[in-house]
């Protein structure tokens, strides 16, 4: 019974309710951007990217699409500009789930088909409603999450002086890298896993000869 009080005490200190919660934290040489994802509104997509993230598919990727006023761009390219391919199939487009491309949202980058999205997101640096979802003749492009901390590593990154090369325009001069991308588990589920292991070390140390 103890046990079930200290952990309602600790649930109720470690989750404010008007907290906004970070779901994914990427590390980059530019600093820390933490994103809130949106599972509701858009479960197919937020599955797609939170997979791709802890198989450590973004790790050592850049940016390589950085525009001012407009989007910063990855999931594809590493600092050698060497393409990595994709390693799930396609996804279908929940751009009609409501939500619209503000700044500071995050929304999967796609091919001309509305549903090719794979493993290329951006993040809107400004509000870029003429990119959301207007009709099924005129789809738009799926926003899921939000950044919730790190906005002016994003705004850092979005003014990096650009070239051409290979094809590609909009290449950042010096590489913004993603070091490091980390699915971050919800705090009840964190506290559940810290007292389990105090409860059932005990239990096993009650029975233990």
């Amino acid at each position: 019974m103890k046990n079930i009080l200290l952990f309602m005490c600790l649930l109720g200190l470690a989750a404010p309710a008007n907290a906004s919660e970070i779901d994914v934290l990427f590390e980059t040489n530019f600093g820390d951007i933490g994103i809130d994802l949106y599972p509701e509104q858009a479960p197919v997509t937020v599955d797609n990217f939170t997979g791709y993230v802890e198989e450590g598919f973004y790790d050592g990727l850049i940016f390589h699409r950085v525009i001012d006023d407009f989007v910063i761009q990855a999931g594809a390219y590493d600092a050698d500009l060497n393409k990595h391919e994709p390693t799930s199939d396609p996804i279908v487009n929940e751009s009609y789930n409501g939500l619209s491309n503000t700044r500071g949202t995050i929304a999967m980058a796609r091919t001309l088909d509305p549903d090719s999205a794979t493993s290329q997101f951006y993040i809107n640096k400004v509000d870029n409603i003429f990119l959301d979802y207007v009709s099924p003749s005129n789809p738009g492009y799926c926003v899921f999450g939000e950044v919730v901390s790190g906005m002016d590593v994003v705004d850092a990154i979005a003014q990096v002086p650009t070239h051409s090369t290979n094809g590609m325009d909009d290449v950042p001069d010096e590489p913004v890298i993603i070091e490091k991308a980390t699915v971050i588990p919800e705090p009840a589920t964190i506290l559940l896993l810290g007292l389990g292991s105090i409860v059932f070390g005990r239990k096993r140390r009650k029975f233990s000869t």
